[in-house]
Order: C-alpha cells, then sequence, then structure tokens
C-alpha cells in the first residue's frame, strides 16, 4: 500500500497547485515536467498577460485579443494589432488549452511554452522585442520572478509564466455538463451525434478532436486563400486545413471560421448542412445533410447542442488556488506590477 499512498499524496500535491477545474474537464490538468503550475507562476503571468506595456507602443495586451469577457476571444473577424494592422486569421478562445496538444490554427507551436510569446514578438500583432520584454519584466517584475522560479527574468521564464495562467483557464459546468439539457438541446444533440455527424470532429471534453481538416472554407474562391497546416507541413493534402476549434463557449466566440467569414451559427450551419466548398482536398466526411427546415430553424434543435447545451456558457477563469480568482469578472481586471 505504500506506493499507493506515494502517489496518491503526489496527486492531492499537484491537485493543490492550481484553480479548482469546472464540471465536465478531465480532471488532471497536464502541465510540463519543467513547468508545473504553481500559484506563484500563474500570479505573475496574469499580470503579464493584462499588462499593456507588453506591447511595442504600449497600447495592446494579451487581453485586448483574449477577452475574458468575450470568452477570450475579441469579436473581430480577424485579429487586430498594433496600429490597427490586421492579420488574416480569427482570433481563437484560449479556454481549456491545458489539454490541447497543438496551437494556433495551424497547429505551429507543440506547447504553450512556445504558443505565447509569438503573438507578443509578432509585428503585426504586439510588435514588441526579446529587448522591450525583458527591460519590463526585469523593471517591473524581478521580484516576483525569483518568487515563482527562484531565478532572474529571462524570455524563457515570461513564456512558462505566460503558459502557466492561461493553463488555468477552464470553460466548463455546462448544462451538458450537468445532465441539464432541455428537450430542444437533446433533441440537438441527437443531430450532433447523428444525423449531422458534428461529433466526428467536435469529440470528448473539449468538443474538438485537436486534428485538422479542409472544410472549404479556405477554397471559397476556387484556389486556397490561406495555405493552413499545409505551411507546416509542407504536405498538399494539408492545404486549406486547419485545426478543429472547440465548442466550449461557442455562444460568445462570433465571429466563427479560421478567417472569422461566418458571423452567426446559423451560417455555420447551413454551410455545413450544404456540404462546404469543394476542392481537391476536401475532408472526406464533409456531405450534404439535407437537414430538414425544422431542424435547420431559429429555434431548432440543431443549433441547441452549440448555442446552449454542447458548448457551455459558464466560463471559470480562475489565476490561482490561493488567490481564487475564478468567474470571469475576477480575470478581467489584473492589479498592476509595483
Amino acid at each position: 500500500m505504500r506506493p499507493f499512498a506515494v502517489l496518491l499524496a503526489v496527486a492531492v500535491a499537484l491537485y493543490a497547485a492550481g484553480p479548482r477545474l469546472p464540471l465536465g474537464l478531465d480532471l488532471y490538468r497536464p502541465s510540463p515536467e519543467d513547468n508545473r503550475i504553481t500559484p506563484a507562476k500563474v500570479a505573475l503571468g496574469r499580470l503579464l498577460f493584462h499588462d499593456r506595456r507588453l506591447s511595442r507602443d504600449g497600447s495592446l495586451s494579451c487581453a485586448t485579443c483574449h477577452d475574458p469577457r468575450r470568452a477570450f476571444t475579441d469579436g473581430r473577424t480577424v485579429a487586430q494589432g498594433i496600429g490597427g494592422a490586421r492579420g488574416n486569421r480569427n482570433t481563437p478562445t484560449i479556454v481549456n488549452r491545458a489539454w490541447g496538444r497543438s496551437f494556433f490554427f495551424d497547429g505551429r507551436a507543440a506547447t504553450l511554452e512556445r504558443q505565447v510569446l509569438q503573438p507578443i514578438l509578432s509585428v503585426s500583432e504586439l510588435g514588441a522585442s526579446p529587448e522591450t520584454v525583458l527591460s519590463l519584466a526585469r523593471t517591473h517584475y524581478r521580484r516576483r520572478f525569483r518568487e515563482a522560479f527562484d531565478a532572474e527574468p529571462s524570455m524563457d521564464l515570461v513564456a512558462r509564466a505566460l503558459a502557466s495562467y492561461v493553463r488555468t483557464i477552464g470553460a466548463g459546468d455546462s448544462d451538458f455538463d450537468r445532465g441539464a439539457l432541455g428537450e430542444p438541446a437533446r433533441r440537438g444533440l441527437a443531430l450532433f451525434r447523428g444525423k449531422a455527424g458534428c461529433h466526428a470532429c467536435h469529440s470528448g471534453p473539449l468538443f474538438t478532436d485537436e486534428e485538422f481538416h479542409n472544410t472549404g472554407i479556405a477554397w471559397r474562391t476556387g484556389v486556397p486563400t490561406d495555405e493552413g497546416r499545409a505551411r507546416i507541413t509542407k504536405t498538399p493534402r494539408d492545404r486549406g486545413a486547419f485545426k478543429t476549434p472547440t465548442l466550449r463557449e461557442i455562444a460568445r466566440t462570433a465571429p466563427y471560421m479560421h478567417d472569422g467569414s461566418l458571423a452567426t451559427l446559423a451560417q455555420v450551419i447551413d454551410y455545413y448542412d450544404q456540404g462546404g466548398q469543394k476542392n481537391p482536398a476536401l475532408d472526406t466526411r464533409l456531405r450534404p445533410l439535407r437537414l430538414s427546415a425544422t431542424e435547420t430553424s431559429p429555434h431548432s434543435c440543431a443549433r441547441s447542442p452549440a448555442a446552449s447545451g454542447t458548448a457551455d456558457n459558464r466560463l471559470n477563469a480562475r489565476a490561482s488556488h490561493a488567490a481564487r480568482c475564478g468567474r470571469i469578472r475576477s480575470a478581467i481586471s489584473a492589479p498592476r506590477a509595483s
């Protein structure tokens, strides 16, 4: 029994290090061996996430595009950086990314630690330089870095702190998770799992398979307007393929698709009902669904799983176990480091 007792003690310690998870998610929150979650790391990451001084002109923070009040999105068609610079992709939500297997729509980052610095250093997003990031960290956050990592600030530790905070952003505890779906939502769930086939890609507790699919969105002009996953793999079959987004908080993360080209869930359902846009690499699972008028009506059961049941409507974004920074409101305003 002694080995079991040791494992139990370790499990309890790891659980205590992070915030409580919302209902419906895996009780084990993964983190790398070299960046285990601690309250000090999370608190530091949260401060950095909300600090506009991480942008070149002091106008933007990570939270500008990943706004907690919008389920960590920005409501724009595509991301907007410093000086009004426009990106070419929609800002994805970052809820439940602790369980992500890759990051960005094209999956170019394998870990959160590799993902979090890219928008900060991108000239079309926050536009900072490594030198300005380190200057901010050393001038305003040195004590916190010592507390969290027992080390002086570095770009690697900035990434670890931000990644630790992002891993605590969880969405769950929906009607679906509580088994409290109403009758329209239950009918919608049956379509979701049956005739509509949504569950083939939007599966598991996160409602995403974390894979890449060509649904034709990038091919609507007859040629791909965005290479998608193929930019990374250099594989022709990946042209126009993008990672399946989560359906958690889906009612609050419009507009939709990698390019934000569909403004409403009604448009999303209509697009898939037509079978997507034909192209040489279209996912073979896409086909016309031939949903009835009842199934696609504004009050239909087809929309219920995504709008009110399958995707949750309660966000739990806790910053640290010690501070119990839980619901979305407490994640909005972060104290300024001195």
